[in-house]
């Protein structure tokens, strides 16, 4: 029997209606992230889903405002960071750090080494909670470890050690500030709203190490990228969508697809840009940057007390602090459009194989300090049997070739964007810094390469990962 009229969806393309049968793989509707889909309804979202811990409305961040408090029990840690911040630490390579200044740190140390040694037991069963120990743990730790005498080693008290080892653990991420503690859950609202995608004007960071508004908008500024970036992630779901039906009309829709695509990296490039207006580039390198310092190969070690008593427990292999590249929307885009997979080298790489491997490997090592569910949604990408590059490189279609070259421009320029601020806010103070320092006679506080937060050499990296998505752009056929 014929359907009714009632019974099909129109679409049009080019101007030309087309016509679907209303139970049309095309044609269903889109369950919900939160509150699941339609009965009877298959559920086709391939990118927004719970195994992932993704959220529809606000991507890789928490639905609602992480949690800003631990229950009772845990509330010494608490204390010990709000002493923290009240306190306003110092750190120890300040070079006007008065007297004054470092006995009101060792203060705060002994604090830290006499709390008790709390058990874990009443967290593991929740992921939220998890989450904010390790947020304040982590936080706790940066301040005790850089507000040390620069001469002293550096033994992690035990009190703090082992509970931050074992919710390490159970949350599989390294004992170290990452990304995730100071961005993804690290923010809330200025003002209350039941509206359920948060304002990028309405946001306020919950922990600051220096309390400054510099330190909160470079915060905030990768929180909205990450809330912009839900459009981003959108898209790529429904391109995986019509991936799977791979007709014309799926083909066609594609290519619109990826034209907005190319027009939402944009913003987030603009956001990026946006730090200018809120972060002073001086404040940042000498101030705030070297709060987030990880653990330096070829400086002090950390020692944590009492891990040779929890065999259970194991000593971390490398602690990189945070970085922007442990930012999984960043990574989901390069492995969506396959912009680091199988491309030419340059000549400079055929000479050079190691530096190609060490970005890689680089690239890989970041997603130790991402979210385990993240890091699951990543190896959901690289896993799709569709692969975008290789649908757009063997369609034979120019618009749609066009349309992938201009959302992989588009990444492209948001890396350049992530060169001029790294220019801007690390490589011109450190300079800076070092023709100070020569002047003065003392040693500048960057030896050798400049490194990011997370340990990489700064410019070598970057420079190479812009390139490598340069190059990704594929030829129309004539």
């Amino acid at each position: 029997m014929a359907l009714s009229q009632q019974e099909y969806r129109d679409y049009e393309i080019d101007d030309i209606p087309i016509v679907l049968p209303a139970q049309h793989f095309l044609s269903l509707g889109r369950p919900d992230v939160i509150f699941g889909g339609v009965a009877g309804v298959p559920d086709t979202t391939t990118l927004a889903a719970h195994d992932f811990d993704l959220d529809n409305r606000t991507g890789f961040l928490p639905p609602q405002p992480p949690l800003q408090r631990l229950p009772p029990q845990w509330e010494h840690w608490e204390e010990i960071l709000d002493l923290c911040r009240d306190g306003k630490l110092q750190l120890a390579e300040k070079p006007s750090l008065t007297e004054a200044e470092s006995l009101h740190s060792e203060g705060w140390r002994d604090s830290v080494r006499l709390m008790p040694l709390l058990p874990i037991d009443g967290l593991v069963d929740s992921e939220i909670k998890l989450r904010r120990a390790h947020h304040v743990l982590t936080f706790i730790l940066h301040s005790y470890i850089h507000s040390l005498p620069l001469d002293a080693p550096i033994l992690i008290p035990e009190p703090l050690a082992i509970p931050l080892l074992r919710v390490s653990q159970h949350l599989a991420l390294p004992p170290v500030l990452t990304y995730s503690d100071d961005v993804l859950y690290n923010w809330d609202l200025v003002t209350p709203s039941d509206d359920p995608t948060p304002a990028i004007d309405n946001l306020r960071c919950q922990t600051l190490m220096t309390g400054t508004s510099d330190e909160e908008e470079f915060y905030l500024a990768s929180t909205r990228i990450e809330l912009c970036g839900v459009q981003a992630l959108e898209i790529m779901r429904s391109i995986m969508d019509e991936a799977f039906v791979g007709d014309d009309i799926a083909i066609h829709r594609i290519t619109g697809y990826l034209q907005s695509l190319a027009e939402v990296v944009p913003q987030m490039r603009d956001l990026l840009l946006k730090i200018k207006d809120g972060v002073n580039p001086d404040i940042f390198y000498n101030q705030i940057r070297p709060w987030f310092r990880g653990m330096d190969p070829d400086g002090r070690h950390w020692e944590f007390e009492g891990l040779e008593n929890h065999p259970e427990l194991e000593y971390p292999p490398k602690l990189a602090g945070p970085s922007a590249g442990q930012s999984t929307l960043i990574h989901s885009m390069d492995i969506f459009l396959g912009t680091d997979e199988g491309l030419p080298s340059t000549n400079a790489e055929a000479n050079d194989h190691s530096a190609s491997h060490s970005r890689v490997s680089l690239l890989e090592e970041m997603r130790n300090y991402m979210p385990r569910h993240h890091r699951r949604f990543l190896v959901h990408l690289q896993g799709n049997p569709r692969p975008v590059r290789q649908l757009v490189a063997n369609s034979g279609n120019e618009a749609l070739v066009q349309a992938y070259n201009a959302a992989v421009k588009a990444v492209k320029e948001l890396r350049d964007a992530h060169l001029i601020i790294v220019t801007m806010y690390i490589i011109q103070p450190a300079k800076r810094a070092r023709v100070a320092a020569a002047v003065g006679g003392a040693s500048s506080r960057e030896r050798g390469p400049l490194k990011g937060t997370g340990g990489t050499d700064l410019v070598k990296f970057l420079k190479g990962v812009r390139d490598r998505t340069a190059r990704a752009t594929l030829d129309a056929e004539p």
